[in-house]
């Protein structure tokens, strides 16, 4: 018998739970580890196993592989607060998918704020300087300061997508790492679920960074980028996941919906729209393309300020689910307009690793682990996003 073929016993309760924090079942995890359920089953009562399963088990559960030779199961930890919208239950367990997200992106920013230090670059302005007492249109207002965008710059755009773009350069531009990715890093075999969270934000001073589920419907991430945004500016890290748009228990999030609410869709411009609006068969459709933001979105705010009936909501929220889960049920990976270098790692953040690479300040290896890039990837970096070194 080869040493690979050697069994040990490790703890059953531990092989239990790297299958179930990947979420598969018996049957699900035999097939993946290429044995009999039974077999399965069997490791989680006597815990005994082959080093050629556990490698396997490890690379299958996305588990370290250290962690399978506990004597109990670790306790995972995300890097920021959970404020995922919650009905009574327990918090959900996070995947490995969105933890190896949420860490890696931890790691960027870490990095990243070393280097500014080092530049003698200044904190960005705004960052923490507001909390929850705070006036919600001031947040806003600040918001929307920072980013040099001015009232009205929606309706300008063509479309959603050409509005996430602009909203995305100008976040980018102010300094802030923003992340729009569907799967994990660039393994499209690990598609990140928009039911289980949308975005997360990591408050830095520094280099504060907003990462976006871009499995999501498009126009909820525009609504979803500007609510992490609102995040940074109270100073909160924090994972975010709504139902109907709702922010649940928490005051950080209701507090971070009313300001996202407000710069995407501000009373008063919408007020004045609304004659506009409502003359129209489908008014929510015509805000929604008036200020380029989902339909659910302009239902909710119109609900939000007492324009229309609670039921409104309702209606325009099923149709719209529908529609988009459709769209969704069609889109493979994360989305091809999703895997540009300059929505998956940003182009102010990628500058930086390029530039501290060829100064020789940054091992190759590093800065592959950074941006997920490698070889000639890496390299073509410097001309697919004009990089001036």
């Amino acid at each position: 018998m080869s040493s690979r073929q050697t069994k040990v016993t490790l703890a059953p309760e531990v092989l239990r739970w790297a299958r179930e924090r990947a979420s598969l079942s018996h049957e699900e995890l035999a097939g993946k580890v290429q044995v009999k359920p039974e077999t399965v089953g069997a490791w989680e009562i006597s815990g005994k196993i082959s080093f050629a399963q556990i490698d396997r088990l490890a690379a299958r559960t996305y588990t370290p592989l250290g962690f399978l030779f506990l004597s109990k199961p670790p306790e995972e930890k995300l890097p920021m607060a959970d404020f995922r919208t919650r009905t009574g239950s327990m918090p959900r367990r996070p995947s490995p998918d969105l933890l190896d997200t949420a860490y890696h992106m931890k790691e960027r920013q870490a990095w990243m704020r070393d280097e500014l230090i080092e530049w003698g670059s200044e904190p960005i302005e705004g960052m923490g300087a507001y909390n929850l007492d705070s006036d919600r249109n001031e947040v806003a207002e600040a918001i929307g300061d920072l980013l040099k965008i001015q009232c009205g710059w929606a309706e300008i755009e063509i479309s959603k997508e050409g509005a996430l773009g602009h909203l995305r350069d100008r976040v980018d531009a102010a300094g802030i790492l923003v992340v729009f990715n569907g799967v994990v890093g660039n393994d499209t075999h690990r598609k990140l679920n928009p039911d289980e969270f949308q975005g997360f934000a990591l408050f830095d001073e520094y280099a504060p960074l907003v990462f976006v589920n871009a499995v999501d419907f498009k126009a909820a991430q525009i609504f979803t980028l500007v609510h992490e945004l609102a995040h940074l500016f109270i100073g909160e890290s924090g994972l975010s996941g709504f139902v109907d748009l709702r922010p649940g228990e928490y005051e950080v999030e209701k507090f971070c919906n009313e300001v996202a609410a407000e710069f995407l869709v501000p009373q008063k411009e919408l007020v004045k729209f609304w004659e506009t609006a409502h003359s129209k068969d489908d008014p929510y459709q015509a805000i929604a393309r008036h200020f380029k933001v989902s339909s659910i979105v302009a239902a909710r705010r119109a609900v939000d300020l007492g324009l229309a009936d609670s039921s409104a909501f309702a209606q325009v929220f099923s149709a719209y689910k529908k529609n988009e889960d459709e769209v969704l049920s069609r889109q493979k990976g994360g989305g091809d307009f999703w895997n540009l270098p300059q929505w998956r790692i940003g182009k102010e953040f990628t500058s930086a690793v390029v530039r501290a690479t060829k100064e020789g300040r940054l091992p190759y290896r590093e800065a592959y682990d950074l941006t997920e890039m490698r070889g000639d990837s890496f390299d073509d970096l410097v001309d697919v996003l004009d990089i001036q070194l």
